[in-house]
């Protein structure tokens, strides 16, 4: 009953993302609340610790969201620059090969190497999104397409669904906010 708990605020969390709705914030730290304990579960460890990650990049979003723009005022829509994509490409490899190995080495983790590749690469995108950054809707689909086929090797039917879902988010999110970032003067990120 968690999971489709946690489904269900995920869900709504990420289509006020894509609509870019302040209260997609609030929602998401439900979300990641109740996929801890899921995830636990479930012996996906590195998918468990991002739940936490994502707590604390959700109050961090919800509040650049709100004063992260020039003179604190609302953030807008950004591209993502060579220099970011570059320097997150980069720690995205070292988090993941560290997270793999420890989750192989040190615990019963069951799949250590794809658990960890998707948890790094979900925080990237994640942080993209808090600093409204277009690009992290393309990396979602990405992820998206990879996370429903492990969740269905899991026996999490709730949770594959739920991403599938997220797959149909994403891309209406990416649409949304290439419209907003074209019509805000397609500005670049500072």
């Amino acid at each position: 009953m968690i999971e489709q708990w946690a489904a269900a605020f995920g869900i709504i969390a990420v289509y006020l993302s894509a609509r870019e709705n302040i209260l997609s914030w609030p929602t998401a730290l439900v979300n990641v609340g109740l996929y801890t304990i899921v995830f636990r579960e479930q012996r996906l460890y590195a998918d468990m610790g991002l739940q936490v990650v994502y707590f604390v990049l959700s109050l961090y979003g919800w509040y650049e969201w709100l004063f992260g723009g020039a003179q604190r005022t609302p953030l807008r829509v950004t591209r993502l620059t060579r220099r970011l994509g570059l320097t997150l490409g980069l720690l995205n490899i070292v988090a993941w090969v560290a997270l793999a190995s420890w989750l192989e080495r040190s615990t019963d983790a069951a799949l250590p190497w794809l658990d960890a590749l998707l948890s790094t690469t979900s925080l990237c995108a994640q942080f993209l999104m808090t600093r409204k950054v277009l690009e992290n809707w393309i990396v979602w689909i990405v992820l998206d397409l990879v996370y429903v086929p492990m969740f269905l090797s899991r026996g999490m039917t709730t949770t594959a669904i739920l991403y599938a879902v997220f797959f149909v988010l994403a891309v209406m999110g990416w649409r949304s906010w290439r419209r907003s970032w074209h019509s805000e003067g397609a500005l670049q990120p500072s």
